[in-house]
């Protein structure tokens, strides 16, 4: 393949159009450093979040949620599903074209190509228009995560079958979805693909539903998406995926023998893993961990003095704010105190978008307790709340978790309407050490789902 540009330098190279990466060559070329950012596909331009996971998947969520409300046959569904798909794709198309315009206009250099290294300073690139290399004095990995799809007999052979990524590209709104995997994508899928019409099943091979959530908000959330017709099988196994004439069996097998789940689409949602493969690492000296992502420092810097690895590709938590966060600690090196550490970072919050939203933050319950805290809990059932019964969403429950002894807040865990905008309270309240008291006494506006901290806390 033919050389177009060899050894083009910069000051700094940019490996991937994620949160962290566009921030950061934006940030850089505004100070008038030499910036190349390299994205594999101008589809995605912009990153992860707002082509394929999100931004279209919370498009589509509200969409879902405004098609349950509506109702009728599924052929109407259906049509209401068509155009939900269409309106992911135009918000995404123009999300793209601003964040191209905004990393070029601020006088960054985007390339189109698959990048791997040479040697510690040197890139290769490989796009549709040719080759070339680029060196650069410092470089910065941004090139996310992908879904990992384990070896199921029957799947690679499948029609039926998609991932997170391609299953926002159906058009067709399958009448029997079987998802495969009970994590948080899974049970996000599940929601709206309900919300939508389609009779839904999920299948997960461990017995603990959501294992990593307090034991009795994760069985609220099992007993909400069961009442909402939602199939969960736990302790379940994949056995084969079998494609006939009408679409797809999943046979698993279960504690009480083997069972067939027909559909007409097959969702794999068995995690993501850091997109590393084609980088070729090892050219440059990278160290990587065990689970294949780049192994950074609390500085976000790799073994490489000069190469820094951001977002999900540096194995954190695979949040888009993470990866904003991540940001924010590579700049404080560049130009700032350096004090910015992935240790610092305070409460993380996160939502899972069901219907109700499942927001957290801090302990829960049962790890407060084998930390050696002196441990309060408080509940409320969300229809005491005027707010829910406005929206007709009386279901759900919020959980806080107090110290006994300093009335600080360990932990939070809303299962209720907008619990993604309220858990970031909670998580000021824990970074800044606010009371659970002071949370309970404060004045809120009225009538908002945020006044519940009042009963909650007071």
């Amino acid at each position: 393949m033919e050389h177009t540009m060899q050894n083009t330098s910069y000051q700094n190279l940019i490996i991937g159009f994620g949160k962290a990466g566009k921030t950061l060559a934006g940030f850089l070329a505004k100070k008038g450093e030499t910036v190349a950012l390299i994205e594999r596909a101008k589809e995605r331009y912009g990153g992860t979040c707002i082509n394929v996971a999100c931004i279209p998947s919370k498009s589509l969520e509200y969409s879902a949620r405004l098609s349950a409300a509506a109702g009728g046959d599924f052929a109407a569904k259906a049509e209401r599903y068509r155009a939900a798909i269409a309106e992911k794709r135009r918000l995404t198309k123009m999300l793209r074209e601003k964040n191209y315009a905004k990393v070029t206009g601020a006088g960054a250099v985007v390339i189109d190509g698959e990048a791997s290294f040479i040697d510690a300073h040197t890139v290769r690139i490989v796009g549709t228009e040719g080759e070339q290399w680029v060196t650069a004095e410092r470089i910065f990995i941004n090139t996310g995560a992908l879904p990992f799809v384990p070896p199921i007999p029957g799947a690679a052979e499948s029609t039926h079958v998609y991932t997170s990524e391609t299953m926002m590209e159906l058009d067709e709104l399958p009448e029997k979805l079987v998802i495969i995997g009970g994590g948080y994508i899974g049970l996000e899928f599940a929601s709206y693909y309900a919300n939508f019409g389609s009779s839904v099943a999920v299948v997960q091979d461990g017995s603990d539903f959501i294992p990593r959530e307090d034991r009795e908000i994760a069985a609220r959330v099992m007993q909400q998406m069961n009442d909402r017709g939602i199939h969960i099988l736990t302790g379940a196994k994949i056995q084969r995926i079998e494609d006939g004439a009408a679409g797809a069996n999943v046979i698993v097998q279960t504690e009480d023998g083997e069972k067939t789940l027909a559909a007409n689409a097959i969702l794999v949602a068995t995690g993501r893993r850091p997109n590393t493969a084609a980088l070729n690492l090892a050219a440059a000296g990278i160290a990587v961990t065990e689970r294949g992502a780049v192994a950074v420092d609390e500085h976000l810097r790799t073994n490489v003095p000069h190469i820094w690895a951001m977002g999900d590709v540096a194995g954190g938590l695979q949040f888009t704010y993470i990866s904003l966060d991540d940001f924010r600690i590579v700049k404080d090196q560049l130009g700032g105190t350096g004090a910015r550490t992935t240790a610092n970072r305070g409460a993380v919050p996160y939502t899972v978008f069901l219907d109700p939203p499942l927001s957290r933050v801090g302990m829960t319950e049962e790890q407060a307790q084998a930390a050696g805290f002196d441990v309060r809990v408080t509940r409320l059932e969300v229809a005491a709340i005027p707010k829910a019964q406005v929206y007709k969403k009386p279901a759900g429950v919020l959980k806080a978790i107090i110290d006994a002894k300093t009335d600080t807040i360990l932990g939070a865990h809303f299962f209720c309407p907008e619990s993604q905008e309220m858990i970031n309270l909670i998580k000021m309240a824990i970074d800044h050490g606010i009371t659970a008291a002071a949370l309970g006494s404060a004045i809120y506006t009225h009538p908002t789902m945020t006044e519940a901290l009042n009963d909650l806390f007071g």
